[in-house]
């Protein structure tokens, strides 16, 4: 697969980035993130001279809010791993001061209305973590424990100002945050942050309408957006491939081996959910790495489930779209005409994250390293933390 994940990155290459916005989740710091892992993968300094020019322009540019996947957080991550990746001390200047401004920005209790992993607290408090700030970590995790709101079996919070809907999964409900207190509580050996992540996961594990072989959980209670938002999504954003990923958390956290059954019971979930098939409209129509095909691969490398992984590339490379430059993928909106999107470049919905998830497939199946070169915040290596 290595021809595939390096014609994605090519494609990267070759385009024209001059609009790109500056953040992790569909901007120029995934794409570089990207770019350097797939330098750090093939050696090919092509990769690493663009990854350094993505980052380079990620100073000038302002970010729309403080948050780790859209905000200046993600920028700070991106600068810090690419400035100590490719010895760059003007880019890890850079990230320090950019964390800086996050940590001025703080209000005492939050960033901005979005109050979870993509947007808020918890992804600032994981990357922090990462990048070697223990006070930004627990500043940002410390509101989780005043904002608690109990359940009958555990706890969850609101994942934005003035929510009514409560969110259940990793991108932005009670997962993503209960992923970043135990994180961050066992790191630095906070056992109340532990225990609450724990309560989080217990009112997420009562909701399960798939066991006991199997693990569901609905997007959220009561549905948000619902004439938008199909209630059940198998993803890693709002599914059980990602609900998984908290899971192997949990296990390497507790020592608990039961954690690991509900990680077979959510992939068990996944391989029966007919993807990557796309059913009926709404169903599958994403290849990306938050919530397609991408970040289903993501997790059966994880799990050594190269079968499946097999059936999750090939899907890949027959929706690849080949061009000069190299390949892209266009994901699918039944709702809108034409219904094909333009492809993208970023880590969420693009070439970044897909190249990423290709090449690490096919390190495992030729018996190559079997993680990632560079690791994100919120992504559990496969060594236990």
């Amino acid at each position: 697969m290595t021809s595939l994940g390096r014609s994605a990155l090519d494609w990267l290459v070759a385009r024209d980035s001059t609009d790109d916005p500056p953040w992790l989740y569909g901007g120029r710091a995934g794409i570089a993130l990207g770019l350097l892992e797939g330098y750090l993968a093939l050696g090919d300094e092509r990769y690493a001279a663009a990854a350094l020019s993505h980052a380079r322009a990620l100073p000038s540019t302002e970010a729309p809010d403080y948050s780790l996947y859209f905000g200046l957080t993600g920028v700070a991550f991106a600068l810090h791993e690419i400035g100590s990746r490719l010895n760059d001390p003007a880019l890890s200047a850079a990230s320090r001061q950019t964390l800086d401004r996050v940590r001025a920005a703080f209000d005492g209790e939050r960033w901005g209305i979005l109050f979870e992993l993509l947007g808020g607290n918890a992804g600032i408090a994981v990357a922090a973590l990462q990048m070697g700030d223990p006070d930004l970590a627990v500043l940002a995790a410390t509101p989780y424990l005043r904002r608690a709101e109990p359940t009958v079996a555990g706890v969850t919070w609101q994942h934005r100002t003035g929510a009514e809907a409560r969110l259940h999964h990793i991108s932005h409900g009670t997962l993503g945050i209960t992923y970043a207190l135990a994180s961050v509580g066992h790191s630095l050996d906070r056992p109340d942050f532990v225990d609450l992540a724990l309560a989080g996961a217990a009112d997420v594990i009562s909701r399960d309408e798939a066991g006991p072989s199997g693990f569901l959980v609905r997007h959220s209670d009561p549905q948000h957006r619902p004439t938008v938002i199909e209630p059940y999504s198998y993803g890693w954003c709002h599914g059980p491939a990602g609900d998984a990923q908290v899971f192997r958390l949990l296990a390497s956290v507790t020592g608990d081996p039961s954690w690991n059954t509900l990680v077979s019971r959510c992939w068990h979930t996944v391989t029966h959910s007919g993807l990557p098939q796309r059913l009926r409209p709404g169903f599958w129509d994403n290849s990306g790495r938050c919530c397609g095909t991408a970040g289903v691969l993501a997790l059966a490398c994880d799990l050594g489930d190269l079968d499946f992984g097999r059936v999750l590339v090939d899907d890949l490379r027959a929706r690849a779209r080949v061009e000069a430059s190299g390949a892209c993928w266009s994901n699918y909106e039944h709702r809108v005409t034409p219904s094909d999107l333009p492809p993208e470049p970023g880590w969420a919905m693009g070439n970044a994250g897909i190249a990423r998830e290709l090449l690490r497939y096919d390190r495992l199946v030729t018996g190559g390293p079997q993680d990632y070169y560079v690791t994100w915040p919120g992504q559990l290596p496969l060594a236990a933390p």
